[in-house]
């Protein structure tokens, strides 16, 4: 099939064909009229077939960023409760007067937990990429290991919480119940 559109070239102003190749095994990929193939034009919207570029500047980092956290939040239940419960624990802390340490620790293991649903969401991306609508058993064990990652930190995340809010909490109850 042929198709004429524009480069994406800044140098050149005239719209050249090219042809894109579909052999049916894999992805249909471009073929320039010059022979040079272009695998990103058919799989990548317009707006994602730079997106292997350094970013440009500082803002473009941060809004790439937050597109990930964005995704994370809007597609991933798990990653939402987490922060749910993380906010909970922070208030909570901050709500009980506990030191500023006591309160560091527990944003830090809460925002480990987040980091390692964010990797889970990236590493689970990455291997439905690879193998598509098949099994196979390597991606189960890579989409596992990376569930256990976030459970391990979560479980831990649980542990300091709980030994450092549960007794100033456990005090204010009982101290409100003899009052």
């Amino acid at each position: 099939m042929k198709v004429n559109e524009p480069l994406n070239s800044p140098k050149t102003s005239n719209p050249q064909t090219y042809e894109i190749a579909s052999n049916g095994s894999s992805p249909p990929s471009e073929v320039l009229s010059s022979g040079v193939k272009n695998p990103t034009e058919p799989v990548l919207s317009p707006k994602r077939q730079m997106a292997w570029r350094v970013a440009s500047n500082l803002a473009v980092s941060f809004k790439y960023a937050w597109a990930g956290l964005s995704y994370t939040f809007q597609t991933q239940r798990n990653f939402r409760i987490h922060v749910f419960i993380g906010a909970l624990a922070i208030s909570l802390s901050v709500f009980l007067h506990l030191k500023s340490v006591e309160v560091a620790v527990i944003g830090l293991t809460c925002g480990l937990v987040l980091v390692m649903e964010l990797l889970n969401t990236a590493i689970e991306s990455v291997v439905d990429l690879t193998v598509k609508q098949t099994y196979h058993e390597l991606a189960k064990i890579a989409k596992d290991c990376a569930a256990g990652a976030v459970l391990i930190s979560a479980m831990a995340s649980v542990l300091v919480a709980g030994l450092l809010i549960l007794p100033p909490l456990f005090s204010m109850i009982y101290l409100s119940a003899i009052n």
